[in-house]
């Protein structure tokens, strides 16, 4: 079993553990996200589960047609599931931020920052040549990038070219703060993507979810209480956190 959610990137800031400790987070902004669709074995060859989030003013009629005035979402992605747990889902029912809890290890999905094209030093991490004995304006240079039997260079040379802009995976995060009302998660270390950028965060777990039904009654939109490590222990003389942009 698995739960999991999409955010949206916030900022960097920092949190304070029980013994002090300053700690690293990232925030972000997880859900609300919404079902929009169930995908089965039967027919479309796996299980999936796909959910919409953010807002977009205009949608092309395809995407009104599928989406059936469930929201005019900006994002649909899919997370994989095992049948149990997609049988257990329903279109509409929706995921907030209170899925996770203190603790959890979470991986986290998105698009690296782009760096635009860059050379072998700071893409490969090159050492570069020296710079005397002969090697004028050849500091920064790839040196060789083949024998001349070939007659053509071997597929996948390190060389210069498009750095970033590409999805990465970072593992093993923990979940550190949660702000229930606001949907703020904050998440340990460093997440992938520039501010504002869409993340996937999945983990192990129960997926606790608000069904279709139950959610527009006044139970269900009471807001919760907030839950953070913050709380349990006092701040230093200084401020208790402090936002700078990624």
């Amino acid at each position: 079993m698995i739960k999991f959610i999409l955010a949206e990137k916030q900022a960097m800031t920092q949190k304070y553990a029980p013994n002090g400790a300053v700690i690293p987070v990232t925030k972000v902004v997880a859900g609300p996200c919404v079902v929009t669709q169930i995908k089965n074995i039967a027919d479309d060859g796996y299980c999936a589960v796909q959910v919409g989030f953010g807002t977009k003013r205009v949608l092309a009629k395809p995407q009104q047609g599928h989406l059936k005035k469930l929201g005019s979402f900006r994002y649909l992605r899919e997370f994989r599931v095992n049948l149990e747990q997609a049988e257990k889902l329903k279109v509409g029912d929706q995921i907030t931020a209170s899925t996770f809890a203190l603790g959890d290890t979470v991986q986290v999905s998105g698009i690296s920052k782009g760096k635009g094209f860059q050379g072998v030093v700071k893409r490969h991490g090159f050492h570069g040549s020296p710079k005397s004995h002969g090697h004028k304006d050849q500091l920064r240079m790839p040196g060789s990038i083949g024998a001349g039997g070939p007659q053509h260079v071997m597929k996948g040379k390190r060389m210069g070219g498009h750095m970033g802009d590409q999805q990465v995976t970072v593992k093993n995060l923990e979940i550190v703060a949660i702000d229930e009302p606001s949907n703020f998660l904050y998440i340990k270390g460093a997440v992938p993507g520039a501010i504002g950028n869409l993340v996937l965060i999945s983990g192990e777990g129960e997926l606790t979810i608000q069904h279709a039904a139950a959610a527009s009654t006044p139970e269900a939109q009471a807001q919760p209480t907030i839950v953070t490590t913050a709380e349990q222990t006092p701040a230093p003389a200084a401020e208790q956190s402090t936002e700078f942009k990624a």
